[in-house]
């Protein structure tokens, strides 16, 4: 399907990743389809069109849905007749073509939305995060309500991005106003479980032999599965005074290791070699941020924190903050005792919120 046709399901000028519902609403509505000619273009019931573009309309009221709709219906231009017609043949068929407008180029293409999207629903899966987004905000944040009455920023969110987001129906509106506030959804989980593991592997016999997982990609799937990071995990938990294993800004010094390695794009590969930001007798301090932007300057971050932190401290702040490694796993990944791992990684963020403290301003906060 090229740019200029309208596709068979009505579609335009859009990324892949675009619901056919939106499609054939921005079609009928800034393309001047009529619905019977959109149902035969997708071989479907002019009432199927119908209750879908009805579906959308009442969707407007979201802010993002409208804010998304009225980017992608900005690359429709008005709808004309197609070729068959102009040359008299139609035959009695409609065959209709959008003019070619060239798309926002902010919309996030498909591989943005899954590399992007799969960081933020799982940020969303975590208990009590939302996230939140106001007229005047150049970008959305998610955030989580911390039991002392606080908030613990947790991911920053290209607007365009949650818009897509919130077409998509992987995030809900639960509490409109000035700052309107998103929860993850059904249809989100189950988007970031496939973003996960793959596409669900079809049930039954099969005469083909299946190959099983080795130790390494079973933990690597699992490392994601969780809806909670390991700090964030560990934060819950109280010494026997009843005072939190992990004060609140421990959780942040991880947290902001965690956004550094995330905006660096430094996922981890099984060709990373992580050992040389690790090794003995490597000098830590501040790192040189002078020119640095965007990800060449969040990666310089991460890799001025971990020298900092040295080997055995590095290690499991590199696990379970960027990895997000459980502590059982990195423990016998790494030799150590059962339980030693929380004492570790304490004294490992101890030493992070030193390092960012020493930083300062020139830590360069993100969002």
């Amino acid at each position: 399907m090229t740019m200029d046709s309208i596709g068979p399901a009505g579609c335009g000028p859009f990324p892949a990743w675009v619901p056919v519902s939106a499609r054939r609403y921005i079609a009928h509505t800034e393309g001047g389809q009529s619905i019977r000619a959109l149902a035969r273009l997708g071989g479907c019931h002019a009432s199927t069109v119908l209750r879908q573009i009805r579906r959308i309309e009442t969707l407007r009221d979201d802010l993002l849905v409208d804010e998304a709709l009225d980017r992608l219906g900005g690359g429709v231009g008005a709808a004309g007749p197609g070729p068959a017609e102009r040359a008299g043949g139609s035959e009695g068929k409609t065959t209709m073509i959008h003019k070619a407008i060239a798309p926002d180029p902010a919309t996030p293409d498909d591989d943005t939305l899954k590399r992007e999207g799969r960081r933020v629903l799982r940020r969303l899966c975590e208990a009590g995060a939302v996230l939140a987004v106001a007229q005047d905000m150049e970008k959305a944040i998610v955030v989580r309500d911390q039991p002392d009455g606080g908030t613990l920023r947790r991911a920053v969110v290209d607007r365009e991005l949650a818009q897509a987001m919130a077409l998509k129906d992987w995030i809900a509106c639960e509490a409109p106003g000035r700052i309107a506030r998103y929860r993850i959804t059904a249809a989100g989980r189950a988007a970031l479980r496939e973003m996960i593991d793959g596409p669900a592997a079809a049930t039954g016999f099969s005469e083909a032999q299946q190959g099983f997982d080795g130790p390494e990609e079973a933990a690597r799937r699992l490392r994601y599965a969780g809806i909670d990071s390991p700090v964030a995990a560990l934060a819950r938990r109280r010494d026997r005074d009843g005072t939190p294993f992990l004060s609140l800004d421990l959780v942040r010094a991880g947290e902001r290791l965690r956004e550094d390695f995330e905006l660096a794009q430094m996922e981890p590969r099984t060709t990373q070699n992580w050992d040389r930001f690790l090794t003995a007798g490597t000098s830590g301090g501040v790192p040189d941020l002078d020119g640095l932007r965007g990800a060449e300057a969040a990666r310089a971050r991460v890799s001025g924190a971990l020298r900092e932190l040295g080997p055995g401290l590095g290690d499991v702040a590199l696990r379970c903050c960027c990895h997000l490694e459980g502590l059982e796993s990195a423990e016998r990944r790494m030799g150590w005792s059962a339980r030693s791992g929380k004492i570790v990684l304490r004294i490992a963020l101890q030493r992070l919120k030193a390092h960012y403290e020493r930083l300062g301003d020139r830590g360069g906060l993100i969002g």
